[in-house]
C-alpha cells in the first residue's frame, strides 16, 4: 500500500520529534550510573581533578582507569569499541595522535571518537645541561651547527612527544643532533641532569623543579604564548621559529555515535569548572594552561595535531624502533 506524501512527512516528522525528546531526556537524567574514564599516554591528573567534581555535581561515581600500555593505544581502543553512551570518556594526550605515525591500530582518531572539548594545555620546554655554552635558541642552533652529530638529545621513548618535538627543531633548523632515547621522561631527565645527553624537550612539570634548582637550564617554551610558570622563557616560535608550536594537551573523546545531548552535558559541567578558581589553582599548579574549545573547534585541532605529527614523521624520517 502507498502512503500518502503527506502523511509520509507527518510520520518523519513524529520520527524526528521522539528523536530529539529522547535525547532530551537522556541528558537530563545522564548519568545513571558510574562512568569510566579511560587515560593513558600522559598523566591521569586531570581526569582524577575533573572526575571527582563530576561526581559531585552528578552524584555518580567517576573511576579513573588507567590503561598505560603501548603509549595511550591501550586507552584509545577500549574506548573506540565501548558503547556510544557516555559513560566511557578518552582523556585524549598529545601521544594519541602521534601514534599513528609509528604502529598499526584497531581504531582510527577521526572516525571513531567524538570531541568534547580540549581542557587544558602544558609546554615542553627546551631544556639544557648547564655545561652547553648556550642561553638561547639561536645560540643552542649556532653550537649545534658548528659541531654537527656531537650533540645528542633525550626523550622518553621512540615514538614520544618528546622525540617528534625534537625532530621537527631539526627539520625547521637543519641542526644534526642525535637522539640518545630512554624508556620514560623521568630517566630522560636524569640523563639529561648527568649529562648523557645535552638537549631536552621537556614537559613542564618535569622541567619546572629541576630548572628551579639548576640541575638543567630552560631555554624557551613550545607554546605560542610564554608560560606562566616559566614567565621569563621567551617562546621558541618568538626566539627564530615563527610558527613552531607543540604543546602537550588534555582533551576528551567519546565514541562516535554518543548523543549530541551528552555530548552538551559533559562540555558544560567542563567549561563550568574551567570558570571557577579553585579548580584553575589546583590546575596551575600541575602546569596546566585552560583552554576550554567547542566539540567543533576541538574536533579541529586533532586533525591538526594528526596532520603535522604525519609531516613530522615523514619530514624526518623518526620510527619508533
Amino acid at each position: 500500500m502507498r502512503i500518502p506524501v503527506e502523511k509520509s512527512l507527518f510520520l518523519l516528522m513524529v520520527t524526528a520529534l521522539s528523536v530529539a525528546l529522547s535525547g532530551v531526556a537522556t541528558a537530563q537524567t545522564y548519568p545513571v550510573k558510574p562512568i569510566r574514564w579511560l587515560t593513558g599516554g600522559g598523566p591521569d591528573a586531570m581526569a582524577r581533578i575533573l572526575g571527582q567534581r563530576f561526581s559531585e555535581a552528578w552524584g555518580q561515581q567517576v573511576l579513573v582507569e588507567e590503561r598505560g600500555g603501548g603509549g595511550g593505544m591501550l586507552s584509545a581502543e577500549v574506548v573506540a569499541r565501548a558503547a556510544p553512551d557516555g559513560y566511557t570518556l578518552l582523556l585524549a594526550t598529545g601521544t594519541h595522535t602521534i601514534n599513528p605515525n609509528f604502529f598499526k591500530l584497531s581504531y582510527d582518531m577521526v572516525r571513531d571518537f567524538t570531541p568534547v572539548t580540549l581542557i587544558a594545555t602544558i609546554p615542553f620546554v627546551l631544556t639544557v645541561h648547564p655545561s652547553l655554552p648556550v642561553k638561547t635558541v639561536s645560540e643552542l642552533i649556532a653550537l649545534a651547527k658548528a659541531r654537527p652529530a656531537e650533540l645528542n638529545y633525550t626523550s622518553g621513548g621512540n615514538g614520544s612527544p618528546g622525540h617528534l618535538i625534537a625532530e621537527m627543531f631539526k627539520t625547521m633548523t637543519g641542526v644534526n643532533i642525535v637522539h640518545v632515547p630512554y624508556k620514560t621522561v623521568a630517566q630522560g631527565v636524569t640523563g639529561l641532569i648527568a649529562g648523557q645527553a645535552q638537549v631536552m624537550f621537556t614537559v613542564g612539570p618535569s622541567a619546572v623543579p629541576q630548572i628551579q634548582s639548576g640541575r638543567i637550564r630552560g631555554i624557551a617554551v613550545t607554546t605560542l604564548k610564554r608560560s606562566k610558570s616559566l614567565p621569563d622563557l621567551p617562546t621558541v616560535a618568538e626566539s627564530g621559529l615563527p610558527g613552531f608550536e607543540a604543546p602537550a594537551w588534555n582533551g576528551v573523546l567519546v565514541p562516535t555515535g554518543t548523543p549530541p545531548a551528552i555530548i552538551n552535558k559533559l562540555h558544560a559541567e567542563i567549561m563550568k569548572n574551567l570558570k571557577q578558581q579553585d579548580f584553575l589553582d589546583k590546575i596551575a599548579v600541575l602546569g596546566f594552561e585552560p583552554v576550554g574549545s567547542t566539540p567543533a573547534e576541538f574536533g579541529d585541532f586533532v586533525k591538526a595535531e594528526l596532520a603535522k605529527w604525519a609531516k613530522v614523521t615523514r619530514d624526518s624520517g623518526a620510527k619508533a624502533e
